[in-house]
C-alpha cells in the first residue's frame, strides 16, 4: 500500500504485476512437486497451459527467477531448478528489489562501457580485435542456434573492456559484473534482442577497429539504451494488472 501524503488516510493499493503472481505459483509448484536442484519445469506451452496464462507473460516471470537464482532457462534444455525457493514474500521482494536496482545499474553500465569502447578504439591491439572477432562469432554462431548468446554477449563486453587497458575500470566493471549479467539475462530474453545486439556489436567492433573513440563511444551508448529496454522496467499499471493478456 503506498503512503498518503495528506495524512487524511491510507494510500492506493498497489496490486502486484502478474508475472510477480506467475512467479508465486511456479515456486508453489516446484515446493509442491518436491523438484530438487537439477530437475526439470514442464516445457513452457504446457507450464502456460496449467496456468492459465499466456506463453509471454509465463516467459516474464521466468526471467524474474532465472535472475533471482531459482531456475536456469537454457536453449534445447528447458528450465531446470537451481535451489529450492524461499518463503513466497522473500522471493517476491527479491525480484521487486532487482526491478528497483535495474535503473542504477543500467546508468553505471552505459558511463563505463562508453568511456571503455572509447579508449579501447584508441589503445586496442591486434590480439584485442582477434579476441573481439572471436566473441561476434560465437554469440552469432549462438544466436543462429536460437539461444539467447549470453555465451558470446559476455565475452564480447569483456573482450572491449580488455581492449581499454585500463585496470581501474576493468576493477570497476568487475564490482559490477553479476549485476550486468542480470540486467543481460533480462534483455536477451526479449523477442528478437540477441539478434538487435549482435548487431550493435559488431558497430562497436567496427569503430573500435577504425580508431575512432568518439563513434565506439556512441554506439556503445546507444546499444546499451536499446537491451536496457526491459519488461521489468516498464510502468507498473495496476489496473492491467488483473488481467491476463490474450
Amino acid at each position: 500500500m503506498t503512503s498518503d501524503p495528506t495524512g487524511r488516510g491510507p494510500g492506493r493499493v498497489t496490486r502486484p504485476r502478474l508475472y510477480e503472481r506467475i512467479v508465486e505459483q511456479l515456486q508453489e509448484h516446484i515446493r509442491e512437486q518436491g523438484l530438487q536442484p537439477g530437475a526439470q519445469l514442464p516445457p513452457e506451452r504446457e507450464l502456460a497451459q496449467s496456468l492459465g496464462v499466456s506463453r509471454a507473460s509465463l516467459a516474464q516471470a521466468l526471467v524474474a527467477l532465472e535472475v533471482v537464482g531459482l531456475v536456469q532457462v537454457r536453449h534445447g534444455d528447458g528450465v531446470t531448478v537451481l535451489r529450492a525457493p524461499s518463503p513466497d514474500d522473500a522471493l517476491v521482494r527479491a525480484v521487486r528489489a532487482h526491478q528497483d536496482a535495474l535503473p542504477d545499474i543500467i546508468d553505471a553500465r552505459s558511463a563505463l562501457e562508453a568511456k571503455l569502447a572509447a579508449l579501447a578504439a584508441d589503445r586496442r591491439t591486434a590480439s584485442d580485435l582477434t579476441a573481439i572477432d572471436a566473441a561476434l562469432a560465437q554469440m552469432e554462431e549462438q544466436v543462429a542456434a536460437g539461444d539467447r548468446g549470453l555465451d558470446g554477449d559476455r565475452a564480447f563486453h569483456e573482450a572491449v573492456t580488455r581492449a581499454g587497458h585500463s585496470s581501474v575500470l576493468a576493477r570497476l566493471m568487475q564490482e559490477i559484473e553479476e549485476l550486468i549479467l542480470e540486467t543481460r539475462i533480462e534483455s536477451l530474453s526479449q523477442p528478437d534482442r540477441p539478434r538487435t545486439s549482435l548487431a550493435k556489436h559488431r558497430e562497436v567492433a567496427e569503430a573500435i577497429r577504425r580508431q575512432d573513440p568518439a563513434a565506439a563511444a556512441s554506439a556503445m551508448a546507444e546499444h546499451i539504451a536499446v537491451v536496457s529496454d526491459v519488461a521489468l522496467l516498464r510502468p507498473r499499471d495496476p489496473e492491467s494488472a488483473t488481467t491476463e493478456d490474450p
